[in-house]
């Protein structure tokens, strides 16, 4: 699967655009990471544990994006661009989108 931010590929030419194509998932912290969160708030530095939850949740995301251009029968996705949304105290939506093609 090919896949850009842009509106085109520099070395592919589209033959067909498919439509829209997204992924998501929803998250919610962990008692003990917000334990070690809250520490580190307090002496300062990166929250890795809140790091590496994201990095997670944004990877689940674009592969489920991948995995619905797949079934459209896209070989490449253009536009990609992701989002995120509180959705409840403690819980966030990443949500990642694009055009699903067909590629020359």
């Amino acid at each position: 699967m090919h896949l850009t931010t842009q509106d085109r590929f520099d070395d592919h030419s589209i033959e067909q655009t498919i439509g829209l194509v997204r992924g998501n998932t929803i998250r919610a912290r962990h008692l003990g990471k917000d334990i070690l969160a809250a520490f580190r708030g307090v002496v300062g530095g990166e929250i890795s544990e809140y790091t590496k939850m994201m990095a997670e949740a944004r990877e689940q995301a674009l592969d489920r994006m991948i995995a619905n251009a797949e079934e459209m029968g896209a070989d490449g996705i253009t536009g990609i661009r992701f989002t995120s949304a509180t959705v409840m105290s403690g819980a966030a939506e990443i949500v990642v989108y694009g055009t699903a093609v067909k590629l020359k």
